[in-house]
């Protein structure tokens, strides 16, 4: 960081301030872009209804950071600085309200959008004294001693704004958009006769640029971990671009085995299913990718069966797992056992255990089933 040097003796001068505030504020916004990016990034301002519940909503304390400029503006003395970047944050210590209005018209609803933008304005207007040479002991009041008021502060803060929808019939209404150099935080939706809002109304609007996680939540690698064991939908959650995506295949079911004494024969074990690794980038927040689970293969009968084939398990068009394939009915000790399952679109795919002739045999035809019956899993990392 840039640092001003004075000197014992030497008349200090106005510049000497100013730079110290601007080189400050240059590299606090560095180390803000170096932790968060080039934003826009938002932090706090929670939207909450009032208590007890009415038309009124409060956005909280918080802070947005953007992407600006050094200064639009001469800081002062110093010279205007329009052209260099700087990652810049407005504070919001107090709390601001909105009141809502509900339509007018039976049926219809109305989406409110509010939206924030970084402002910096120059405020605190003050008359200063100003040094009067003629007479040292009589200071001037303002600049020549015109009685003008200046601005002392150049401050940055949080601008909301609450942005009304056209009112439609219900289910048909649509969300104002967000204006340019904004960006849009929450949705609000009132109906005909609504006399509250209740935190059902206020959603937050997808793609909202807050801050996902601070650091104490955060550990090496992937934050969050979500399993599924039967086939959704994975919904990517907010401040989440990227996650690592393991999907493995349904195992084959074992094949059937006669009542113990029958014969020599065993049955052979389901095959595992298929597994692949992606890392899934270019996601955006709020959205959806389905997912299949694939069962796992039936055990085969006593009578004549095979095991079923395990099914394929899938991450949307990303990449999918196929399962193993049924053990054999009856299969000799010696032979080997079925293929296990292979798997498209990962960026790592293991390959699965199928040369060992895995066969069971055990004591009855319950066990039997019960033992070699197949599973699979779909495991999402962000």
């Amino acid at each position: 960081m840039d640092r001003t040097i004075v000197y014992p003796g030497s008349i200090p001068l106005d510049t000497d301030l100013l730079s110290t505030n601007l080189n400050a504020m240059v590299a606090l916004g560095f180390l803000v872009q170096a932790a968060l990016g080039a934003g826009p990034v938002v932090d706090g301002l929670g939207c909450s209804p009032t208590q007890p519940a009415s038309m009124v909503v409060t956005i909280g304390p918080g802070s947005i950071a953007a992407m600006e400029v050094v200064d639009p503006l001469a800081y002062g003395s110093l010279p205007a600085d329009p052209t260099d970047p700087l990652m810049k944050m407005g504070i919001n210590l107090t709390p601001t309200s909105f009141t809502l209005t509900a339509p007018t018209t039976s049926g219809q609803s109305v989406n409110y959008l509010i939206q924030a933008a970084l402002q910096e304005s120059d405020v605190n207007p003050v008359v200063l004294p100003y040094y009067n040479a003629s007479n040292p002991a009589q200071p001037y009041s303002g600049p020549n001693n015109s009685g003008t008021a200046q601005n002392t502060q150049r401050i940055q803060r949080v601008q909301l704004e609450l942005k009304s929808g056209t009112p439609a019939n219900t289910g048909a209404q649509t969300t104002p958009p967000v204006d340019n150099g904004w960006v849009g935080l929450y949705v609000i939706t009132v109906g005909y006769g609504q006399t509250q809002v209740t935190s059902s109304s206020i959603a937050t609007l997808p793609g909202a640029p807050f801050l996902a996680y601070k650091l104490p939540a955060l550990r090496p690698g992937y934050a969050t971990l979500q399993s599924f064991t039967s086939s959704g939908s994975f919904t990517v959650p907010a401040g989440v671009t990227q996650c690592k995506v393991t999907v493995i295949g349904g195992g084959g079911g074992g094949g059937g085995c006669s009542p113990s004494g029958t014969n020599n024969l065993g049955a052979a074990s389901g095959a595992a299913g298929g597994t692949a690794v992606k890392y899934v980038k270019g996601l955006t927040p709020g959205m959806v990718i389905p997912v299949t689970v694939g069962a796992g293969g039936s055990a085969g009968a006593a009578s004549n069966g095979a095991g079923g084939n395990g099914g394929t398990s899938s991450f949307g068009t990303y990449c999918s797992a196929i399962g193993g394939g049924g053990g054999a009915f009856q299969s000799p000790v010696s032979s080997a056992g079925p293929a296990g399952g292979t798997a498209v679109g990962g960026d790592l795919i293991p390959r699965a255990i199928d040369e060992l002739p895995l066969v069971a045999v055990l004591a009855t035809q319950a066990q039997c089933r019960t033992a070699i019956t197949g599973a699979a899993e779909l495991r999402v990392k962000e």
